[in-house]
Formats: C-alpha cells, sequence, structure tokens
C-alpha cells in the first residue's frame, strides 16, 4: 500500500512492522505537515465483524488514554473496505530489538524502562483497560530514551461484555500469565505478570520458560517453578530479584495487588538499604488429594430417614404380644440353598473356562523392542523381527534428521501379544518453505518477516552496500533469493542493506570547457545542476568553466548531487585594461638562445605566452589584463648554449593605475 492515501490527508510511505491483526506503515499527515504512524487491518480481516469491533475497540480504548508513555492516537476512520488508525510515529527501536543487539541490560537501566511500563500501565488499568499483551516486541524505546507502550491490539475495556471473549487465549505465549494459559479471565495482574516477564528478559538476557511448542510453554507457566534470575546473573540485586518473585508468582492473589504497587517496589528497589534484603519466599502450594471413605451400607443406615432399613421396619412391627408366639421361620434352610447355588455356579464357570481353553490356542506375549534413534529401517526390522507389526508415521522434526525414529508407542519393554501394532514416528525432517521476498522492505520488517518464518536470527547476516536508488535501510538483495525453498532453522541467510548513495571526490573542472566538464561529472556519478554565465577577466572565451561552488574540488560529494556551474560568456568585465608591453630581447651574432616570457595579471600567475628560440634580435608584444585588483607583470628569462637554466633578462613591472 505504500504510496498510497488515505483519507486524503496520510500518505503512506513505507512498512515499518505487522502483527497478526494489522499492518503498520510509517506515513506522512501532509495537512499538518508530520510523520504519523498507520495501523491498516489486514484485507483478510476487513469482511469479518469480529475482527473490525476487535480493531474499533482498540482505537477506543487507547484512544481514551493520555499518558507520556503510551503511544498517542491521532485519528481513526475506513475508507472503503480498508479500515485504519492513526498514531504517534515513535522513531527507534523495540525493547525486544534492544535486548538481541545488547543481551542483558545494566540492571539500572533495565529497572528505568520497567518504571515506566508500570506508570503507563497504572494509568490504564485506572481507565479499566487491560493490555493483555506486554512483550519486550510492543515496547518502543526513542531515541530519546523515552519508553512508550504500544499495541493495544487485543486491550479490552473490563466490562461485563469481556467475559464472553475470555476463552479465547490471546497475547504471547513466553509472556503469558498462568490464568492467561489456562483460558481463565484476565486481570490487571496478568499484565503484571507479563511486566515480570519482560523485568526477567531484560536483566538476564533470556527468557524464563521456552519450548519447541507454544503448548509446551504454557504448560511450564503453570507447572514449572521460576527459574532464580540470580542464578543467571549474578550481579541482580536480591531486592530485584524479589520484584520478579512477586510480579512472577503463579497465585495471582500472591502478586502486587496493582501496578501502583509494583511501581512503588521498583522506584526503591535501588535503594541501598534494600540491596542485600532477605530472599523473598512464597509459601508452597498445600493443596494435597484428599481419599474420600467409601460408602458402607451401616453408614446408610445410620443416615435413614424412616424410608428404608432397619429403622422402617421397627417402625412396621406390631406391638402385639401375640405376634411373638408365632413359630419362627426356616432361614437356615434358605441360606444353604443360596450358598449352594453359588457353589454350584462357579465349579460350573472353572469347567467351562477349562474347556474353552482347550478349543482356542494361546498366543505368546514379546516384549517390545526399543527403536527410538534409529534409522527407520532398522526399526521396522526389528519389530517384526519381535513378531510384531510396525506402523510407521512420518512427521517432520526441525531437530532429528530424516528418517530416523523420534518415538515409538507403546514404549520398550513393554509386554503385547504377537501381531499386535507398535507405531513408529519417523522424522521427514525439516520441511522446506519459501523464502519470502525481502527485497525493497525496511530492515526491521525483514527481521519480523523471517522470525514469523521461523528462522534464526543468529542465522541471518546483514550486509551494507551503498545504493543509489533505495533509501537508508532498505533491503536491496536477498539470498536464498525469493521462492527458493529453504530449512528456516538450518540455512544461512544473506539480506544486503543500502547505506544510501555512495560519495565521491569532486573532481577540478575548473577552466575546462563546459562540455568537458559534463563527461568529467558523468563520469562520477554527479549531475550537472544550473550553469550561469558571467564575464570575466580570466578568458574571453564562452562556456570556460569558473566555479562549481559549493562543491570546491577535491570535496566529499554523494553521488547523484546536481554541480551548478559558473561559466565565462565570452566578455571580459567593462573595466579591465589591455595594455600590450614591449620586449625587446638583443642577440650577439652568431649565437643561439632560448627565449620564454611569463605573465602575472587578472588571467592567473606565471603564464607562459611564448618560448622560443632565436638566432637573431627579436621585439615581442606582450599582451595583459589588468583589474582594479590586479596589476600584471611581465618576466623574460634567457638560457643561452653554455647555461642549465633560464637566467633572468627582464622584468617589467605594470601598475593599472598607470594605464589610461
Amino acid at each position: 500500500m505504500e504510496g498510497q492515501r488515505l483519507g486524503g490527508r496520510y500518505q503512506l510511505e513505507s512498512r515499518v512492522g505487522g502483527g497478526g491483526m494489522a499492518i503498520v506503515y510509517k506515513a506522512r499527515d501532509l495537512i499538518l505537515n508530520r510523520p504519523v504512524a498507520v495501523k491498516v487491518l489486514r484485507s483478510q480481516f476487513c469482511t469479518d465483524e469480529d475482527f473490525v469491533n476487535r480493531f474499533r475497540r482498540e482505537a477506543q480504548a487507547v484512544a481514551s488514554l493520555s499518558h507520556p508513555n503510551v503511544v498517542g492516537v491521532y485519528d481513526v476512520g475506513q475508507e472503503g473496505d480498508t479500515h485504519y488508525m492513526v498514531m504517534e510515529y515513535i522513531e527507534g527501536y523495540t525493547l525486544k530489538e534492544v535486548i538481541i543487539q545488547r543481551g542483558a541490560l545494566p540492571v539500572e537501566e533495565a529497572v528505568r524502562i520497567a518504571e515506566q511500563i508500570c506508570d503507563a500501565l497504572d494509568h490504564a488499568h485506572q481507565n479499566q483497560i487491560i493490555h493483555r499483551d506486554i512483550k519486550p516486541h510492543n515496547i518502543m524505546i526513542g531515541k530519546n530514551g523515552r519508553v512508550k507502550v504500544t499495541d493495544f491490539g487485543i486491550a479490552r475495556a473490563v466490562t461485563s461484555a469481556t467475559i464472553t471473549h475470555t476463552n479465547a487465549m490471546l497475547g504471547s505465549v513466553h509472556y503469558f500469565s498462568p490464568e492467561q494459559a489456562r483460558g481463565g479471565i484476565t486481570g490487571e495482574k496478568s499484565d503484571l505478570y507479563s511486566l515480570g516477564i519482560v523485568l526477567y528478559e531484560m536483566v538476564t538476557g533470556e527468557l524464563p520458560f521456552s519450548g519447541d511448542s507454544p503448548i509446551s510453554v504454557a504448560l511450564k507457566h503453570l507447572q514449572e517453578p521460576l527459574p532464580e534470575p540470580r542464578t543467571v546473573n549474578p550481579a541482580i540485586p536480591q531486592s530485584v530479584e524479589n520484584v520478579i518473585f512477586k510480579a512472577l508468582v503463579k497465585d495471582p492473589f500472591l502478586r502486587y495487588s496493582s501496578a501502583r504497587e509494583m511501581l512503588e517496589d521498583l522506584e526503591t528497589c535501588l535503594f541501598p538499604e534494600r540491596l542485600h534484603e532477605d530472599k523473598l519466599i512464597f509459601p508452597e502450594d498445600d493443596e494435597m488429594t484428599r481419599v474420600v471413605p467409601i460408602i458402607t451400607p451401616e453408614m446408610m443406615e445410620g443416615n435413614t430417614n424412616g424410608r428404608t432399613g432397619v429403622g422402617q421396619r421397627k417402625r412396621q412391627e406390631p406391638q402385639n404380644d401375640s405376634e411373638e408366639e408365632k413359630p419362627a421361620k426356616k432361614w437356615w434352610l434358605k441360606t444353604i440353598l443360596w450358598l449352594a447355588g453359588i457353589g454350584l455356579f462357579f465349579v460350573l464357570a472353572f469347567f467351562g473356562f477349562n474347556l474353552l481353553l482347550n478349543f482356542v490356542p494361546s498366543v505368546p506375549e514379546v516384549s517390545v523392542p526399543p527403536v527410538e534413534g534409529s534409522p527407520v529401517s532398522l526399526a521396522t526390522k526389528k519389530i517384526e523381527e519381535a513378531k510384531l507389526v510396525p506402523q510407521v508415521i512420518e512427521e517432520a522434526n526441525d531437530s532429528i534428521e530424516k528418517g530416523i525414529v523420534i518415538r515409538q508407542d507403546p514404549g520398550p519393554t513393554m509386554k503385547l501379544k504377537e501381531k499386535a501394532v507398535v507405531t513408529i514416528y519417523v522424522s521427514k525432517g525439516q520441511e522446506q518453505i519459501d523464502m519470502p521476498n525481502l527485497v525493497s522492505l525496511p530492515r526491521s520488517t525483514a527481521e519480523d518477516t523471517l522470525k514469523q518464518a521461523g528462522f534464526k536470527l543468529e542465522n541471518v547476516t546483514f550486509v551494507e552496500e551503498t545504493d543509489d536508488q533505495a533509501e537508508v535501510g532498505q533491503v536491496i538483495k536477498q539470498s536464498p533469493e525469493a521462492n527458493a525453498k529453504v530449512y528456516p532453522t538450518k540455512d544461512k541467510v544473506t539480506i544486503t542493506v543500502s547505506k544510501g548513495k555512495g560519495f565521491v571526490k569532486m573532481p577540478d573542472v575548473r577552466n575546462k570547457s563546459t562540455e568537458a566538464a559534463q563527461v568529467e561529472l558523468y563520469k562520477e556519478g554527479l549531475l550537472i545542476g544550473e550553469i550561469k554565465k558571467e564575464p570575466t577577466y580570466i578568458t574571453d572565451k564562452e562556456g570556460i568553466v569558473l566555479s562549481t561552488h559549493p562543491y570546491d574540488p577535491g570535496m566529499s560529494v554523494q553521488r547523484g548531487v546536481s554541480v551548478p556551474l559558473t561559466v565565462s560568456n565570452g566578455q571580459y568585465p567593462a573595466d579591465a585594461k589591455f595594455p600590450n608591453i614591449p620586449v625587446f630581447v638583443e642577440v650577439v651574432p652568431g649565437e643561439e638562445i632560448e627565449i620564454k616570457i611569463e605573465v602575472t595579471d587578472a588571467r592567473g600567475k606565471n603564464m607562459v605566452v611564448y618560448q622560443e628560440k632565436i638566432a637573431e634580435s627579436k621585439e615581442y608584444g606582450v599582451p595583459l589584463v589588468l583589474s582594479p585588483q590586479q596589476d600584471g607583470k611581465v618576466v623574460a628569462t634567457v638560457k643561452r648554449p653554455n647555461d642549465t637554466q633560464f637566467n633572468e633578462y627582464q622584468t617589467i613591472p605594470v601598475a593599472y593605475s598607470s594605464l589610461p
């Protein structure tokens, strides 16, 4: 969309970033003549009402905030199917780029950055807005050092409507809070947890939880204890580590109660009296599995309410004493009959089962052989030799070589019946992808594109070259080429970035004709600018270059610059005087001498007008050009047969004021 104009006033200049929902362009506000950032909703979401509404909510949420550490929103609009938002443009780097370039930051600097982020969150939370996606990628560090929180792309006002959206786990998994990871309701304390992860990364240079998949990282947030920052960087004061501990405790009720409380802790954590405070320890989760007792008939009888059981029978017993005189029932006879029936059933079942075994042959059991890490051909052979059936499933894997077994199911040494199926998962290597086209993108956008495609930045090399056409920082070449098949985590990538137009040494074209000067300048990649004609004492020839000001000879000049020329118009100034000075040279008969006559006047110094050998006396008429600022002088020198150099013969000074 570069070059397009939105709303009649925002001229899109270059793409500077992008996320899952929108693309960000650097643009110019033509009315106020200032740079702005324009976030444009991706075209595939423009027809999705849910995304459009979320985009509008973002604009409304951020527009309600006014804080020096929050990127300001200027305008929001729609042009056709294009939805856009105009924001403050920040000249600088993301905090993620700073961490990648510098590694772990000094503790004082990290705390200062965290304070500004926390101050911004406090302002947002007071306005019932939760960011939900705090991460270094969304923190801008301006060239003036000012920290700006940006991309409230998934921020929502905390209202009853928010609850309908909490099932979606929004944000970035490495900075998730445990409640976000389990898809629960997120609140202000989720932002504080994410800020704790950012502070951890700033002071250690690495993330506390990482894994091969988003799910594994989310599970670590839920289950694994936090790796202590001071084990990674012992230079971290205990007070700063305590701030991280309290922000990253998994139980939200044990975290800071608000961003204001965390900000106050950050502001004092580097005080000398706090640097060596006691380590903060939280109580472990004492929730244990409880054994539920089995409910016995006696327990049921004890809980009857007059409906069943002995209590009921007691109430139904008649109170007539004559009932006791009835003969007792033969209860023992029924008991014997029931026991005999049950015993006969088990005897018949035993003999029937043995008879069935005689007709059905038994299948022997075998142990599953271990095949993980083996080539697929060897693995299938081992399984078949164990009289089992191998089932091969291929899947992509970045770290395991193609054709090697990644895992098996069931595992080794497990007992199975012969001919049972053993599933082996075999690596088909990393899947190749099409190399993205990075040419013409800004460097930061190219880096984001590579990261989103799965490339490792340590395998990416950036090279700078001069380029007369591309802007500074724009990608001009790439290797591998666009659309080439590559392995993102293995292949090396070289990106050539323009460092602008090159510089050349300004050639000296003075006293040359205009045409000759143009040729010299073109050879150096320079252009001809304005040509100005004026009279001069130097020459009466038209078109002779007098000056290339302001680009003086020998200066470093950027290629493509237009060099202005001042040339002669073929006339002398009106106040010029042109005396002709006679010089007589006497020669002894029979002798041959060499004469050289030089003049100094308004045209220049020591200019040779005559130099020849003569064998007889001769008179020369020497023309001069004088100006009010420059007198003239004629110097004649002679070289005789026995001389090795010219010797002075005659010097004639000529004053401008002495001439009529």
